[in-house]
């Protein structure tokens, strides 16, 4: 999880995977027209995030795709965010059933 965590760090990752979220399976090429970087600079960002497993690579001929992964963003969802999220839905239920029963009354 630290790798995934190192790799959303950087503000050009994450726009790299807002493309790929956008348009899947994209080009090397494709991608460099997102970011004002050099070619080189954005094959080290994408080594970045495939090392972390946020992006996979598929060849086609000589054609390498990228595509977005979802799994270890939504580990952290499930891990770091879903569980605070669960409070407040806790609770808007519990206030609805509290108007509903007062409703009732």
């Amino acid at each position: 999880m630290e790798k995934v965590f190192k790799a959303l760090a950087d503000s050009s990752r994450r726009r790299l995977l807002d493309q790929l979220y956008r348009t899947n399976g994209q080009t090397l090429s494709e991608l460099c027209g997102y970011l004002d970087m050099s070619r080189q600079a954005v094959t080290r960002h994408l080594g970045i995030l495939e090392d972390a497993n946020l992006i996979v690579v598929v060849w086609k001929g000589r054609t390498k795709l990228h595509y977005l992964n979802t799994k270890p963003i939504n580990e952290i969802y499930e891990r770091w965010i879903g569980k605070f999220d669960r409070h407040r839905i806790e609770a808007l239920q519990q206030l609805k059933n509290e108007l509903e029963d007062d409703e009732d009354e």
